[in-house]
């Protein structure tokens, strides 16, 4: 048996080489929240309950333009792609309808990311459950399923759902995320992973809620697992894993007081209710909630608010035709009535609260429950579940699992769920950056370092200058990660999200072309990422349509590193006359300057055929669609703080990686390494060097020994510079130094990239 491309050994990814892997990746792509037909993004209220007749064929994007996006993406240096899902693209229609045509669509895309290269790992995405719960990933019937009227949902607050808010535009930034605290989601989350224990009385044909909704979400990933496998060539040639869920939720789960907020409840934003009012809301019952908004040291509390559903409640009538999707309730499950009044949390007759504290211990044991207790029982009891049913399909399959965001990773070290094929994959997210859309280069705070209660006081989390903050970033990805271990075992662990909004300052930067605050944030995390010893990421994201205008597309957020309002970072693929190659001796340079430089080493009057021009050519930098921005938002596109997240990377290390990181500042970028063998001839350590940074001839290189080459190529798909290195065994480092530039802003004239045809005349060019 041939090796596998991709492989886990210990707490490294190795190739069939054996050499170390980073996963430098992206999450592809945020368009695939919602359908293709209709074409329903967050902001369109039309079509937008017609759930059960949708498409999801074209996402992430079509066969068509997938070169585009692939080979756009592969000369920013990714190696690595987060394919985003949902479980509504493949079981819209109803329970156990699969959507064959989308399935068939995933496979062809995917085949075309294999010509490139690709490490790619499937995401089965959910935010806040659903659409139709304020976010995406589960289908429509799930809501009707869990006894809920989404219909309801605007009156009741039991979910703030962009598509039917007033005015779609004016959605309040990030309050999508507060629907994780509303009664939908907390119900919902609820029945997901522990309806057995705390909701017997949801039945559905036969099967406990809890069961019937695994089931078929478990079901339908497997049946994705299974068409990919039959396939033929995908399987561990491109699809190397998959994820467990993304950032799974407890709901109610744990909850000790249904009266007052749960001191874990870190955000809150808008009419912030209590679980109790929130059920009081949903039943019809006005309520006076406090609201809150978020300021620089996190949500205060604004003022008060009355919630008045005028009697309409998010529960489904009782005269609700439950045969609409084939499934049979149990008649102990009444429609038109609380689930938690049925099951004596509360009486609706006289609206009295009989137990506060019914979410608050295992019905099994009598144990109290937090976060930790949750994750180690009923998220683990659901990741086995997913676990083993792709593994049926895919023995070998690489495991990404995602416990709760932020909170303690499930105990399992040293049992048999330490498995060897298992990724820690948590996320993070600058919160401050985040919520106010604003990079504030003077102060931050060590959220994780708080939530583990590191500090005494919170004042003394705050870390001031950007030197600290950049360090506090690090440091919290490393006790992230170094949690994971503790907790989980010795396992890779790779940031699935991570990422920073680019319309900060009320979109500054989209009137400006100045996206120096984009451009500093978006380096504080990678400066993180290469400094926190974790084996990758997974940028969050890249969205075909984004705007300057609408941003994703999805509840207001902006996080996409591509626009189509901004002009892609200019390519400038070379021939292979530019290569730079170094002599045998070590310690050298290609700096003119330098002692140490060779006029041998550069070769610029070799014949630039027609095949290269080919190549070059087929990288397209530019889409076919446009947008209708306005002129102000529209008239000084930049490049998206692109020269922070296209840096340099490790690709393949000989041995381990000790350390390495790009001083964008400097453009230096530093690899420090070591290995019990020598690298060789078909084995070297491979480094992606930007053309924007490291322009072909203009790289200067210092190594500790062995000799080393830099071409553009295609060596596994795509056209990119890299640096080969042949290096001798132990200790090794590596520097090479590029073009400074200005960060943030447009290239003026003189730094702009010449043009294919241009970069042929220059070179010389004999067409033939």
């Amino acid at each position: 048996m041939a090796p596998l491309r991709l492989r886990i050994e210990g707490r490294t990814f190795r190739d069939s080489k054996n050499r170390e892997v980073t996963l430098r990746g992206i999450n592809v792509a945020g368009d695939a929240k919602y359908p293709t037909s209709p074409n329903v993004p967050s902001n369109i209220p039309e079509h937008f309950y017609e759930g059960d007749n949708v498409s999801f064929v074209d996402r992430p994007f079509s066969v068509d333009e997938a070169h585009v996006h692939f080979s756009r993406l592969k000369r920013w240096g990714y190696t690595s792609i987060r394919y985003i899902f949902t479980w509504e693209a493949v079981e819209h229609a109803g329970p156990g309808k699969y959507d064959e045509d989308w399935i068939h669509h995933t496979i062809k895309v995917l085949r075309l990311a294999k010509s490139y290269g690709f490490y790619i790992f499937m995401d089965p995405h959910q935010d806040v459950w659903s659409r139709f719960t304020g976010g995406s990933g589960a289908p429509m019937w799930t809501v009707y399923a869990c006894g809920l009227n989404p219909r309801a949902f605007p009156g009741t607050q039991a979910s703030w759902v962009q598509n039917t808010y007033p005015n779609p535009a004016e959605y309040p930034k990030m309050i999508w995320a507060t629907n994780y605290m509303r009664l939908a989601c907390q119900m919902i989350f609820t029945l997901f992973f522990a309806g057995k224990e705390f909701v017997p009385k949801a039945i559905i044909d036969g099967r406990n809620i809890q069961d019937y909704l695994q089931d078929h979400f478990v079901g339908a990933c497997r049946h994705i697992a299974l068409r990919i496998k039959e396939a033929g060539d995908l399987e561990h040639n491109v699809v190397i894993g998959w994820e467990s869920m993304n950032e799974p939720s407890k709901g109610l789960i744990g909850h000790q007081d249904l009266t007052v907020i749960p001191p874990e409840q870190k955000l809150q934003k808008g009419p912030s209710p209590t679980a109790w009012q929130a059920i009081l809301t949903g039943s019809g019952r006005p309520c006076e909630i406090d609201t809150w908004d978020f300021g620089g040291l996190g949500p205060y509390k604004s003022g008060s608010t009355l919630v008045d559903p005028k009697g309409e409640m998010a529960w489904l009538p009782a005269d609700y035709d439950d045969s609409r999707y084939g499934w049979k309730r149990d008649p102990g499950w009444k429609l038109g009535e609380c689930i938690w009044a049925q099951h004596g949390v509360w009486d609706p007759a006289t609206d009295t609260l009989l137990k506060k504290d019914y979410f608050s211990k295992d019905p099994e044991s009598g144990r109290k429950i937090d976060y930790e207790y949750f994750t180690n029982k009923w998220f683990m009891s659901y990741y086995r579940r997913h676990r083993d049913a792709i593994t049926s399909v895919y023995p070998n399959a690489i495991m990404f699992c995602q416990p709760p965001v932020l909170e303690i990773p499930p105990s399992i070290k040293g049992t048999e769920d330490d498995h060897p094929n298992m990724v820690f994959a948590p996320h993070f997210y600058d919160g401050v950056t985040l919520m106010m859309k604003k990079w504030n280069r003077y102060w931050n705070v060590d959220v994780f370092g708080l939530l583990r209660g590191r500090y005494l006081s919170p004042a003394f989390a705050i870390k001031i200058g950007e030197t600290a903050i950049r360090n506090c970033f690090r440091d919290q990805l490393s006790a992230i990660r170094k949690e994971g271990t503790d907790y989980m075992g010795n396992h890779p662990c790779v940031f699935t999200e991570i990422g920073i909004p680019y319309d900060m300052d009320d979109k500054y930067a989209y009137k400006t072309g100045d996206y120096s605050s984009q451009s500093a944030a978006m380096d504080a995390n990678h400066f993180a990422l290469e400094g926190c010893g974790a084996n990758g990421y997974a940028l969050w994201v890249y969205t075909v349509m984004n705007t300057h205008e609408w941003g994703d597309k999805w509840n207001g957020e902006d996080l996409s590193i591509f626009s189509l309002d901004d002009k892609p970072l200019p390519l400038t693929p070379q021939p292979d006359n530019r290569d730079q190659k170094s002599p045998s001796v070590s310690t050298t340079s290609d700096d003119r300057s330098s002692p140490a430089f060779s006029e041998s080493r550069l070769s610029s009057n070799s014949p630039f055929f027609p095949r290269d021009l080919k190549q070059s050519l087929s990288t397209p930098s530019l889409t076919p669609h446009r947008s209708n921005t306005s002129a102000e938002l529209g008239s000084n596109p930049g490049y998206r703080a692109a020269e922070a997240y296209v840096r340099p990377s490790p690709i393949a290390t000989v041995g381990n990686v000790s350390s390495y990181g790009f001083d964008l500042r400097n453009c230096t970028f530093t690899l420090a390494l070591e290995c019990n063998v020598a690298a060789t001839e078909d084995a070297p350590t491979e480094v992606f060097l930007p053309e924007f940074h490291f322009p072909p001839g203009g790289a200067a290189v210092e190594v500790s020994s062995g000799k080393w080459t830099i071409s553009v190529d295609d060596a596994d798909g795509g056209m990119i510079q890299r640096l080969r290195w042949w290096h001798d065994q132990g200790k090794q480092s590596l520097t090479v130094k590029g073009a400074k530039r200005r960060q943030g802003t447009s290239l003026g004239e003189e730094d702009e990239a010449p043009g294919y045809l241009e970069q042929c005349r220059q070179s010389g060019c004999e067409l033939m």
